[in-house]
C-alpha cells in the first residue's frame, strides 16, 4: 500500500481518488484554499457536488491549512489537481514543506510562454522547484479522454501516463491496479502535454459550426462543418506539437485526437465555441453568458497565442500550418468576431509532413 497525497479537490482530482482508492492506497485529498466547501461537503457527506457523486470511503480529506501535515508523510506520490493558474501556488507550497521530493503527477493542464519560448507545465515546474532547492524534481503527466464524473462513476477510461524516465513511469503506473482505470506509457511528455493543452483551445472551434447553425430561433445540425474544422484541428496540433518537440504520435493517439473528441462533446470549451457562432464576441460572452466560468482553452489563447503570433512574424512558425489557431487567438485577444476562412484550410492537411 502506497501513501498518496492528491492536490486540489475540485472535480479531477477528487475524481482521480476513486482508482488510487480501489488499488489500496492510503489516499490523502487536500483542497485548496477555493476548495473549502467542496472538502467540507465531502467529509460530511461523502457527495462531491462537482461530479455529482459520492466518493469511497477511505479517502483521507484535508482542508489546506493542513497541507504541511501530510506533506510531511512518508508519500509516495503527489498528484496536482490545481488550476494553471494555480501552478505557481502549488511550486511554493511544496517548496515551503518538502525537502524530498517525491514524483509528481500533473493532472493540470495548460502551457507557459516565456521570452518567446512556449514551455510545457512539468518543464516549467522542474525549474521553478529547481529555484527553490528542489533539484531532480520527478514529474509527469496525464493525457488522454477522461472526464472527472465518469472516472468517479467507475467507467472505463484509458489514458496516457508520460515521464522522461521508464524507471519512474514503470514505479508510478504499476501504483494503479483496479479493473476500470486503464493506462498505457509514454515517455512523450512533451507532446503528452501540449495535447492535453491545445485540445481545449482547438475545441472552441469544433464547436463555432453548432453556434452558426442555431442562429435564427433554430437549432440544425452542423456535422459537416464541425468534422472538418476537427480534422484540421488535429493536423494544426500534429505541427505544434512535433514543432515543440513532442511525437505527432501522442497527437493521433489517446492525447491528442481521442481527447479533442471528448472535450467537442460537451464542456465550456465547446459551449464557448457555439457563442462564438451566434455572433457573439469573447468578452461579452464571459461577461453574460459564461460568467464566473474558467474557459481553459481561452486562458491558453490569451496566455501564449501572443507568443505564437509573433513566432508567425518570425518566421519560426509557418502561419499557414495554422490558420485555425491564428484566427482564434486574434478572436480571443483582440476582442473580435470569429469567423473561419475555409478556403486557408491545405487540401489534405492530415496527410502532410511537418518537415
Amino acid at each position: 500500500m502506497a501513501t498518496i497525497a492528491v492536490l486540489g479537490a475540485g472535480a479531477m482530482g477528487s475524481a482521480f481518488c476513486v482508482p488510487l482508492v480501489d488499488s489500496g492506497h492510503e489516499v490523502h485529498l487536500i483542497g485548496t484554499h477555493l476548495d473549502r466547501l467542496l472538502i467540507e461537503e465531502v467529509a460530511s457527506t461523502g457527495y462531491h457536488p462537482k461530479i455529482d457523486s459520492r466518493l469511497p470511503e477511505g479517502i483521507f480529506t484535508h482542508t489546506i491549512d493542513k497541507l504541511s501535515n501530510v506533506l510531511r508523510l512518508q508519500l509516495d506520490l503527489v498528484v496536482l489537481g490545481v488550476s494553471s493558474a494555480g501552478v505557481d501556488w502549488a511550486v511554493k507550497k511544496l517548496s515551503e514543506a518538502l525537502t524530498r521530493l517525491p514524483p509528481l503527477l500533473l493532472l493540470t493542464k495548460g502551457l507557459r510562454a516565456d521570452e518567446g519560448i512556449i514551455r510545457t507545465l512539468p518543464g516549467y515546474m522542474a525549474e521553478s522547484l529547481a529555484r527553490q532547492g528542489l533539484d531532480r524534481a520527478q514529474i509527469g503527466a496525464v493525457g488522454g479522454p477522461c472526464i472527472a464524473s465518469e472516472l468517479a462513476a467507475r467507467r472505463d477510461s484509458s489514458v496516457v501516463f508520460a515521464y522522461r524516465e521508464n524507471g519512474v513511469l514503470e514505479k508510478v503506473s504499476s501504483l494503479f491496479d483496479c479493473s476500470h482505470y486503464h493506462i498505457r506509457e509514454s515517455t512523450d511528455v512533451i507532446g503528452v502535454e501540449l495535447c492535453a493543452a491545445l485540445k481545449n483551445f482547438y475545441a472552441i472551434a469544433v464547436g463555432y459550426p453548432l453556434g452558426r447553425a442555431e442562429t435564427g430561433g433554430k437549432r440544425y445540425n452542423a456535422f459537416n462543418p464541425s468534422a472538418a474544422v476537427f480534422s484540421q484541428a488535429i493536423s494544426e496540433m500534429s505541427y505544434l506539437v512535433e514543432h515543440g518537440g513532442g511525437s505527432f504520435h501522442s497527437v493521433y493517439g489517446l492525447p491528442g485526437l481521442a481527447d479533442l473528441y471528448v472535450t467537442c462533446q460537451a464542456g465550456r470549451n465547446s459551449r464557448l465555441g457555439r457563442y462564438l457562432g451566434r455572433g457573439l464576441c469573447y468578452r461579452e460572452i464571459m461577461e453574460a453568458q459564461m460568467r464566473d466560468e474558467t474557459v481553459e482553452g481561452a486562458v491558453l489563447a490569451a496566455e501564449v497565442g501572443p507568443t505564437i503570433l509573433a513566432l508567425c512574424e518570425e518566421g519560426a512558425l509557418d502561419r499557414g500550418r495554422i490558420p485555425l489557431a491564428v484566427a482564434l487567438i486574434r478572436s480571443i485577444c483582440d476582442n473580435s468576431p470569429f469567423s473561419i476562412d475555409w478556403e486557408s484550410f491545405p487540401a489534405c492537411p492530415t496527410l502532410q509532413s511537418s518537415e
